[in-house]
């Protein structure tokens, strides 16, 4: 399970360059409202990644300890409690799994959105999220009354890494928030765009086993990711039998 490795480096170099804080998740119980997560602008005290500004999200697997120790939340730039006004906003989450419990062909690639889908399945109370899969964004409503009840990131992060642990493959997940106005979303937008290639790489490879990789759209994808052209040729032999 190397497939996001290359990735998720230079991911973390760029988080390298910014202060980022740990967030205590011990005691941060916060409600999940289900499908009754609706805030009206007039509710609203601000929104994350609102109207021009970023909202990226970014989602990558990996079996290397060495990337996602333990659960963690982490935070690069102001809390909740400290916006006042529309910034821009991301969400990264680096989640380690069971490669074994992953499965091959296309159990891997539905294991593996099955883990992106999590973010459809978290609603906290004050914390609307409206995701727009076709544009890559995460936009984040945030009510007045949850900042007055004390809605933070270590609240949301723990609804996220509980919901994420509903999975039994998943051993551990690194997720970080960023609100720094000065971060640089478009190079994190270009890394989250790169694994969302990756994953669909891994679809187009199953649904097309004995394609023609000089004619493919993805072959730049399958050069560059260490294991994508392994399981391409191991697809390919399978195919054959």
């Amino acid at each position: 399970m190397k497939l996001y490795d290359e990735t998720i480096r230079r991911v973390e170099d760029l988080l390298g360059d910014y202060p980022m804080q740990s967030l205590n998740v011990a005691n941060a119980a916060w409600e999940d409202v289900g499908d009754h997560n609706l805030i009206l602008r007039s509710d609203m005290a601000y929104e994350l990644g609102g109207g021009t500004y970023p909202a990226v999200s970014a989602m990558a697997v990996t079996a290397d300890t060495s990337f996602v120790e333990e659960d963690g939340v982490y935070l690069i730039g102001p809390n909740l409690g400290e916006i006042t006004a529309d910034t821009p906003y991301a969400r990264i989450a680096l989640v380690r799994v069971d490669a074994d419990g992953m499965g091959d062909g296309n159990a891997l690639y539905n294991a593996i959105r099955k883990i992106e889908y999590v973010r459809y399945h978290i609603n906290p109370k004050g914390y609307m999220t409206r995701i727009s899969a076709s544009n890559g964004r995460e936009p984040v409503r945030v009510g007045k009354e949850a900042l007055s009840e004390g809605l933070d990131f270590a609240k949301v992060g723990k609804l996220f890494l509980d919901k994420y642990h509903e999975n039994p493959h998943i051993q551990a997940v690194k997720l970080i928030f960023v609100t720094l106005p000065e971060f640089d979303y478009k190079s994190l937008g270009t890394l989250a765009t790169q694994c969302e290639s990756i994953t669909g790489t891994i679809d187009h490879i199953f649904k097309n086993v004995m394609m023609d990789c000089k004619s493919c759209s993805l072959q730049q994808v399958c050069d560059e990711v260490e294991g994508l052209r392994e399981l391409h040729f191991a697809s390919m032999k399978e195919g054959s039998r």
